[in-house]
């Protein structure tokens, strides 16, 4: 996750502290010193929309063997004994959970921030303010597009309608909300709007997720955006974080899914002579790139540990036999080792950029998915040779 508008205009909030902590030691094993990761769980797997770049591949029908209240219980407990900072609520549609709030308000007692991830849809004023009672930190509503193109891509007419009703119902009773946005071939064109949408409804915060191809999302590898395009979109949103300063509009802007953007973001500020460009090359070496596997991790709706919501095809183990933070710090499985220190097993590109210390190789499911090699380069980055400072290709010969 990239705070483009940290990097470039220096705003506080709350990701900040676990995104540039400069104990580089902790940072291997967790957020921070003697602290477990950021915890991704994705509660159950259905979902009342069928959304077609879905990573779970989720749907309405209902799945057996999900974790029982009294097991998520006692997973909430050993995240706590694991000094977990958050946990993120997502699925399938968390709401639709029938002890979700109960969940939430027992993670948030144990001193966990609890955050969601939605499509917004279920948010009417009642779980809005119950949502603010129980003191969750944040309220991520997905949006793809605007109106029908939304409800396209979402699967169910008037999705658009019902999602932004959810943000207005969490800003009007002062839940921090944002608006999250996955970038496709299908929705680049909006992003202009998208801005415009969050200026009106005075929507703090939006998230531009570049596409995961896992889940459903790996039929839709023909369907992300060229390189060119992607520098297009960045290009814009480099724009707008400028534009809200200059009018002194608070909003947070950040990118998820691609760690080229904080380089790009950074060379930009370098170009033009920016005095802010000193400030991002800081950041960004402290941040240390994609941490899937270190400061991030994710289970899913029966108990299993993953490296992140995106990679479910490798498990480590299983919360309902061993504690999370057991399967977190147990290296044995050659993938979570790896990812704790992957920078001699990347290859491609990867082997030769001299940002590799800020992006640590990138997103692993992205380049499984393409090449089938989990530590090939990964073939969104964007960056062109001359930027990642390659200046002769490696010829193999016969």
């Amino acid at each position: 996750m990239i705070g483009v508008s940290k990097l470039m205009v220096d705003t506080k909030n709350y990701g900040d502290s676990l995104r540039y902590s400069s104990d580089v030691q902790g940072a291997k094993c967790g957020t921070t010193l003697n602290r477990g990761p950021v915890v991704v769980w994705n509660c159950t797997k259905t979902c009342n929309l069928k959304c077609i770049h879905c990573y779970a591949g989720s749907d309405a029908q209902k799945y057996e063997n999900e974790l029982t209240t009294t097991e998520a219980v006692k997973f909430i407990d050993d995240l706590h004994r694991f000094r977990v900072p958050v946990i993120l609520f997502s699925g399938g549609e968390p709401l639709l959970r029938e002890d979700i709030l109960y969940l939430a308000q027992y993670a948030t007692n144990k001193g966990i921030r609890t955050t969601f991830s939605t499509n917004g849809t279920l948010i009417n004023q009642h779980t809005a303010q119950k949502l603010k009672e129980i003191g969750v930190g944040y309220v991520g509503i997905s949006l793809d597009g605007l109106g029908e193109n939304n409800d396209k891509f979402r699967g169910k007419k008037g999705a658009f309608d019902l999602a932004l009703r959810g943000i207005r119902n969490c800003l009007a009773v002062e839940q921090k909300v944002g608006l999250r946005f996955t970038i496709n071939r299908h929705n680049h064109r909006e992003l202009e709007s998208i801005f415009n949408l969050i200026e009106e409804e005075r929507i703090p915060r939006v998230c531009f997720y570049h596409l995961a191809y896992s889940g459903r999302g790996n039929s839709m590898v023909n369907q992300d955006i060229t390189h060119g395009e992607t520098r297009a979109a960045l290009d814009l949103i480099y724009e707008k974080v400028k534009y809200f300063k200059n009018k002194k509009i608070e909003k947070e802007i950040l990118t998820v899914d691609n760690h080229a953007d904080g380089i790009y973001i950074y060379l930009k500020l370098l170009k033009e002579n920016n005095p802010m460009a000193q400030h991002a090359f800081n950041l960004l070496k402290i941040n240390g790139g994609n941490r899937t596997g270190i400061a991030i991790g994710a289970v899913d709706w029966f108990g299993n540990v993953h490296p992140d919501q995106f990679t479910q095809n490798y498990t480590f183990g299983n919360v309902r036999e061993r504690s999370f933070g057991d399967i977190w710090t147990d290296t044995s499985h050659p993938i979570l080792s790896g990812l704790k220190d992957r920078k001699k097993l990347l290859k491609g590109r990867c082997v030769q950029c001299k940002w590799l210390d800020m992006c640590n190789g990138n997103f692993r499911s992205r380049a499984e998915a393409v090449s089938g090699d989990f530590w090939q380069e990964d073939p969104a980055c964007y960056l062109t040779d001359e930027e990642i400072g390659i200046t002769e290709k490696v010829v193999c010969n016969g």
